[in-house]
């Protein structure tokens, strides 16, 4: 079973965002708590943490723009 690792919305008005960095690479093994992206919005930078324990699939990469909800990744 997977769980998805969505764009989370951090602020009212927040309709888009940006991974500006992955903490976690490729195939890691995570830990559910673990720093695992940091987002950026119009007003701030947030550090998020993994949802989830297991290993990642990053499906957008660090520096696209997406909207809130949007599927960023997996873990599996």
């Amino acid at each position: 079973m997977s769980i998805d690792v969505l764009l989370p919305k951090i602020g009212f008005s927040m309709n888009e965002g940006t991974v500006s960095e992955w903490l976690a690479v490729d195939g890691a093994e995570i830990k559910e708590g673990d720093p695992l992206f940091t987002l950026e919005s119009e007003k701030s930078v947030e550090e998020i943490e993994a949802p989830a324990s297991g290993k990642l699939k990053i499906i957008k990469p660090a520096g696209e723009t997406c909207e809130c909800g949007t599927v960023i990744g997996q873990i599996l």
